[in-house]
């Protein structure tokens, strides 16, 4: 993983190549962190923690037209959405309905934001869920290229204010109060594309892309919504790279915890050549059957799927205070996740790791005092 970017006059705590930096760190050429060896008769290698360099990704491009003060298109009369408010009211409401109802506690956590900040995130998760439903949905069945090819038209359609229905209003409105960027929204449907091509990655880097355009993106597009603190310690640029990272990391877990309902479809989003140097293949994967083997390569999975929510903690301390709970929230659930596979004895080929209605809702005061720490605990 390497991050571009520079800070000037902020310390930025990134990871550039696997490593992390510093205030006082210099950039180096690329290098491997390597997780502790086990205490084991077979020696296993540890797993490559870096993906994609964001620059390829183009995340600095989007920060920049996501920082400023006014959006585009608020210049542009033409785009402004016209809409009753009584049937804007019920669009927000009805998105609302929709993340109380599959994303709960992700949703507890949005209450304590402000009235305007919780209806623009309510309206991104209800387009990312119907982004992710044409292909995993119950009409999936009807799935091709052409039907991507549409959504994104009325995603364009919704960026200039000509929306389709309700939930494509409460994001068009979204879009003109926040400065959201086109970009990740587009992004999302490139990893739907990618999810109908292929059911195999070949190494890291390739699962790194499609967790980015599926899960990275979203961070991306909920930064400006929830808002950076103005006394906030690090870059707007390291911010982003957090939210990213978050996204990855919950990716990650969403494949470690899917592994059995996804060789059942024939899919394996597992790296190959890193099956290949446990000495596991596609077959033992679909067999069900949980050896030595696949549970060291399980423990160096978890391993890195944790590297990326320990990455993610620094920006989601440096949001707005009264939008970090629903980040808290989100980070330790999946943490607790991968937990919950580990307590299965790595077994998540015939089970699924699942994490309690009790043990939810003991955690979010948990993340509620964690969005109360202060930067520089965080930072320190």
């Amino acid at each position: 993983m390497s991050s571009t970017f520079s800070p000037a006059g902020k310390p930025c705590i990134s990871v550039s190549n696997g490593r992390f930096l510093s205030r006082k760190s210099t950039v180096t050429r690329a290098e491997v962190t390597m997780a502790p060896q086990h205490r084991s008769r077979r020696t296993f290698p540890a797993l490559l923690k870096h993906g994609i360099p964001l620059a390829d990704l183009h995340v600095q491009e989007i920060v920049e037209r996501q920082s400023q003060n006014n959006n585009s298109g608020r210049e542009d009369p033409c785009r402004k959405p016209e809409f009753q408010p009584l049937f804007l009211e019920e669009a927000y409401e009805s998105c609302r309905k929709i993340c109380a109802e599959y994303a709960k506690t992700f949703y507890l956590g949005t209450l304590l934001m402000t009235e305007e900040r919780q209806k623009a995130i309510w309206a991104i998760y209800v387009w990312c869920r119907r982004t992710d439903e044409l292909v995993d949905g119950p009409n999936a069945g009807y799935m091709s290229p052409a039907v991507l090819d549409r959504w994104e038209e009325r995603l364009q359609d919704i960026f200039y204010g000509r929306p389709y229905d309700m939930h494509d209003a409460a994001l068009a409105d979204t879009v003109f109060k926040f400065p959201l960027d086109i970009k990740p929204f587009k992004d999302m449907i490139e990893g739907m594309r990618m999810d109908t091509r292929k059911c195999r990655y070949e190494n890291f880097q390739e699962l790194y892309l499609y967790c980015y355009y599926v899960a990275g993106t979203v961070g991306l597009m909920s930064v400006p919504v929830m808002g950076i603190a103005p006394d906030s310690l690090v870059s707007a640029q390291c911010v982003y790279n957090a939210a990213l990272y978050l996204g990855i990391g919950n990716q990650l877990t969403n494949i470690l915890r899917d592994v059995g309902e996804d060789a059942s479809r024939g899919r394996v989003y597992l790296p190959q050549d890193e099956l290949a140097q446990f000495g596991l293949r596609d077959n033992d994967v679909f067999s069900g059957k949980v050896t030595d083997r696949w549970r060291e390569f399980m423990k160096e999975q978890i391993t890195r799927a944790r590297f990326y929510f320990n990455l993610a903690e620094v920006g989601a301390s440096q949001l707005d205070k009264a939008s970090r709970w629903p980040v808290w929230s989100s980070l330790l659930l999946y943490r607790m996740i991968l937990d919950s596979i580990e307590s299965n004895d790595y077994d998540n080929l015939t089970k699924r790791a699942y994490v309690g209605r009790t043990k939810k809702l003991l955690m979010l005061p948990l993340a509620y005092t964690r969005s109360l720490s202060s930067h520089s605990l965080i930072l320190n």
